[in-house]
């Protein structure tokens, strides 16, 4: 069988574009930022969510949080944001991550109606 797995490279590209953008949104507001991330990670799970590439889904999410909980870390002196309320936020916001395609074989069989001969 064919393993479908997301490039590292592409993976961290994404990463570091979702980090420098977060900066550039770090002083929005909670909601605002989630509504984007989860925008992001629902676009990037509709495209690589195949068969095969479910460590690939999940490591994406866990460092999209990591990247937020960074950044909203950074907004002031004195972060108040342990892992408890960032997992809440994560629940609120972000999709979680699962297979979203079918396999090819299920996805391309063709089917004969019976008497359409």
């Amino acid at each position: 069988m064919i393993r479908r797995e997301t490039i590292a490279s592409r993976m961290a590209r994404t990463l570091s574009a979702i980090k420098a953008e977060l900066h550039r949104r770090r002083h929005q507001s909670v909601g605002q930022q989630g509504r984007w991330l989860g925008s992001v990670v629902r676009g990037w799970l509709a495209y690589y969510a195949v068969p095969g590439n479910v460590s690939r889904l999940r490591r994406f999410r866990d460092e999209v949080s990591r990247l937020w909980l960074r950044t909203l870390r950074r907004r002031s002196q004195r972060h108040r944001w342990p892992w408890p309320r960032m997992k809440r936020l994560l629940l609120t916001y972000l999709p979680h991550a699962k297979v979203r395609h079918p396999y090819p074989d299920q996805r391309f069989r063709a089917r004969i109606k019976a008497g359409a001969v």
